[in-house]
């Protein structure tokens, strides 16, 4: 009896594409992942400074409608502003904008309005032609004088 010699290749040289899976996985999730965490860490500056110009434009709006003078009321919203954007680590960018019906007399109404503009990380420096390198982010907020506050 004589053997044929056999076609089959060696089982060993079949195994090539052995561990490519995990290899390929690593690439796409790096390639994936490094986008997704760029736009959540964008979300959420953007997001904080969401809630850091709305509760500066409540108190600064506040802190107008019980002041005793318009320029008494300008720097105590001023003031108020700055405290409540460096509670989440934020810098007033300018004054607060303010306009009252009446100044600060009773029943008068104030509306105040606080911009802050988020530097977006990276793309702002590399692509500051194509995309604007902030987001503006702003807030107003309507306070209404007591009616029985009284005058000094």
């Amino acid at each position: 009896m004589t053997r044929v010699a056999s076609s089959r290749v060696p089982s060993s040289w079949m195994r090539g594409d052995d561990g490519n899976a995990l290899v390929e996985f690593t690439y796409l999730a790096v390639l994936l992942m490094i986008p997704l965490v760029y736009v959540l860490l964008t979300v959420f500056q953007v997001q904080r400074a969401a809630f850091a110009v709305t509760e500066a434009a409540r108190q600064a709006g506040r802190a107008y409608a019980t002041a005793d003078t318009t320029a008494a009321g300008a720097a105590r919203a001023q003031t108020a502003a700055a405290l409540a954007l460096e509670d989440q680590g934020l810098q007033l960018d300018g004054a607060p904008q303010i306009s009252a019906t009446a100044g600060v007399s009773p029943d008068s109404q104030v509306t105040t309005t606080v911009q802050h503009r988020v530097a977006l990380p990276l793309f702002g420096g590399l692509f500051a032609g194509a995309v604007p390198p902030n987001i503006p982010v702003r807030a107003t907020h309507v306070e209404h004088v007591d009616r029985f506050k009284q005058v000094p």
